[in-house]
């Protein structure tokens, strides 16, 4: 397994981060699993490549929620997206105040990504954010921790209990 990290290079993470937000906003908002706080919407339509994890609206979030062995998993720290509309294409960028992840208490490296302009419901849009992508993890238990904050006063706190199950 490596290291693992899941060596992804700025183009590629640009474009995870547009798959990340089309997959995110799929979801109708009472199944939203950037909306749930349980994880009980975690496996909702996941591509069968990667293992998405939902980031917040913000707060302290703890969820549990099953993964498949064999998958690499991508997800956000601190992120945005916004409209890309003509003269305006640049990313909303959050200053931020600190941003760490960390796998069983192991800190995890972060990677600033922006993406392209993407569609969403026909709108052209541009994401930015701090990710971390994980090679595939082995069966077993795995506490994930994710903490942010942005100088605008924006906060996450989100605790994920992972369970790695084969498919």
């Amino acid at each position: 397994m490596g290291d693992g990290n899941w060596r992804v290079d700025a183009a590629e993470g640009g474009r995870l981060a547009a798959r990340w937000w089309r997959w995110a906003l799929s979801a109708p908002e009472d199944e939203s699993p950037v909306a749930d706080a349980t994880g009980a919407y975690a496996g909702r339509r996941q591509p069968g490549d990667l293992w998405f994890l939902a980031g917040t609206h913000g707060g302290r979030v703890v969820r549990r929620c099953s993964v498949p062995t064999g998958r690499p998993l991508f997800f956000p720290v601190l992120n945005t997206r916004r409209p890309a509309i003509p003269f305006l294409t640049k990313p909303w960028r959050l200053e931020t105040t600190r941003a760490s992840a960390a796998l069983n208490s192991s800190p995890l490296p972060l990677r600033e990504f922006t993406s392209r302009p993407f569609p969403v419901r026909g709108i052209p849009q541009v994401a930015w954010g701090l990710w971390c992508a994980l090679e595939p993890l082995p069966a077993g238990q795995f506490v994930l921790e994710i903490e942010a904050a942005a100088a605008n006063g924006f906060w996450v706190d989100t605790t994920y209990h992972l369970t790695v199950t084969a498919p």
